[in-house]
């Protein structure tokens, strides 16, 4: 666009100079230079003009600088927003985000989400907090009322962990293996103490329970809300000679998976318990008569035979084997 339409100056008719008339004497020329008279009004349309530029240029660096601080909401769609690099929670139970949906649909998104432009693909975002506003907004078709605003990877995981803090979001668990995450994405426990808002006692204790109860169990019993540090602890503590494996197999199981997480917490505690105490009994009363240990899990039992004490007894039930599972099957198949 030209200069002249931008500040719209016409020089058609522009006043000149009468060359009869001698210039004032504090209006002399400079160096030779004579100054040219100028319209009032035309000085005060560029004056306006420049102004009205100058404002908009204004208001544009003020929305960005909002934006930064985090003090403008904007819709956004939801597709273009991706969760946090580090999960805070198991699941998103399936009646409180239908509650949730409900809610927002009849009432509209009353507390907007907080993101962050996306650090490796430009043009999308990365959520701080608020992935059930998000699951229910995306549920409705709409887009989203988000807050964005510029944040480290740290300054995210610290606002991400003090939202759920400050609504009581999140379960002792759900907050045990965030801790745990952080820390394999290198975080430091100042950061991780900072986003939990605990000391480095409680850390220590969260620790503690994510290096007894593995995290492929936790993922299989859910964020058990109802379920606090010490009874995760209690249960870490009878995990030692479980099988894991098959703890995990029977939570699968479809009688077992429908249940609510907390139900499922209980069905674990009961299996590691009741095996553990069968275990001891068993054992006990068969090293007392027999030279052999013998372990058994639900899916699985091991005989270790006492060479010492019996010497080739092991192999003398070797060769028995294969006449012994004759003997099982034809008994079986006759009851």
């Amino acid at each position: 666009m030209a200069r002249k339409n931008l500040i719209e100056i016409s020089n058609a008719n522009e006043a000149r100079p009468d060359p009869s008339v001698s210039p004032a004497r504090d209006s002399r020329p400079i160096a030779g230079f004579i100054p040219q008279t100028r319209s009032a009004g035309l000085v005060g349309g560029i004056t306006k003009t420049l102004g009205s530029i100058t404002e908009k240029v204004e208001r544009a660096n003020d929305l960005e600088r909002q934006l930064a601080e985090g003090r403008t909401i904007v819709e956004i769609d939801t597709a273009l927003i991706d969760a946090s690099f580090v999960a805070d929670r198991l699941d998103i139970d399936a009646a409180e985000l239908a509650q949730l949906t409900e809610q927002i649909r009849e009432h509209g998104q009353q507390v907007p989400i907080l993101v962050r432009p996306h650090p490796q693909a430009k043009g999308r975002y990365q959520v701080a907090f608020g992935h059930r506003r998000l699951a229910a907004a995306k549920a409705l078709k709409i887009k989203i009322k988000a807050v964005v605003r510029a944040l480290t990877d740290e300054q995210l995981v610290v606002s991400q962990g003090q939202e759920n803090n400050a609504r009581a979001d999140l379960s002792y668990i759900e907050r045990a293996l965030f801790a745990h995450r952080l820390e394999e994405k290198n975080f430091g426990g100042a950061v991780i103490t900072a986003a939990l808002n605990i000391d480095r006692a409680a850390l220590a204790k969260m620790r503690a329970v994510t290096r007894q109860v593995p995290i492929a169990l936790i993922t299989a019993i859910g964020s058990a809300p109802a379920i606090g540090r010490r009874r995760w602890m209690e249960f870490g503590e009878h995990l030692e000679k479980v099988d894991i494996d098959a703890l995990i197999e029977m939570l699968s199981a479809d009688n077992i998976g429908q249940l609510s997480s907390d139900d499922r917490f209980q069905r674990a505690f009961a299996f590691a318990t009741a095996k553990q105490v069968a275990l001891k009994a068993t054992s006990a009363a068969q090293i007392a008569d027999l030279p052999v240990k013998f372990k058994r899990t639900p899916t699985t039992a091991t005989f270790v035979f006492d060479n010492k004490a019996a010497p080739g007894f092991d192999e003398f039930v070797q060769e028995r084997l294969e006449r012994l599972y004759a003997q099982y099957r034809q008994e079986r198949d006759a009851g």
